[in-house]
């Protein structure tokens, strides 16, 4: 029997390169501000963006040459703490098919890998849907 979708009032769309630009920080900055405003979100990954959320990553990016003993969480941290503290609020979702192409496939066990032909279930399942990253 098929998981179903918890209904969300979004549905964020994370698609393309995550490091590219600032759009991957604006979209967590978004995801948090919208948990904090009590709303149910859903994410889904797509392309690189199913890179952010690899166990590998660990707790801490690697050690920044202009602030050397500054530390900084990964990106999989910043997830991971996001749905522990949101956990009924929070589902984040990547796409099997582009995780796989890329050999992201040790992500945290949060995070529920879908084939594509999912993604339409999910887009149901929101109030909204915002895409970003590549068209």
């Amino acid at each position: 029997m098929a998981r179903g979708i918890p209904p969300t009032d979004v549905l964020i769309t994370l698609m393309g390169s995550p490091h590219e630009t600032e759009r991957l920080t604006t979209a967590l900055r978004l995801v948090q501000a919208l948990l904090e405003q009590d709303r149910a979100v859903q994410v889904w990954a797509c392309g690189y963006a199913t890179l952010l959320t690899q166990n590998p990553l660990g707790e801490d990016k690697p050690r920044n040459l202009a602030d050397w003993n500054g530390v900084y969480p990964s990106t999989a941290a910043l997830v991971k703490d996001m749905l522990e503290t949101f956990p009924d609020r929070l589902y984040w979702y990547g796409c099997r098919f582009c995780s796989d192409d890329r050999g992201a496939v040790d992500h945290m066990p949060q995070v529920v890998m879908r084939p594509p032909s999912g993604y339409g279930a999910n887009v149901a399942a929101a109030g909204r849907t915002l895409q970003v990253g590549v068209l």
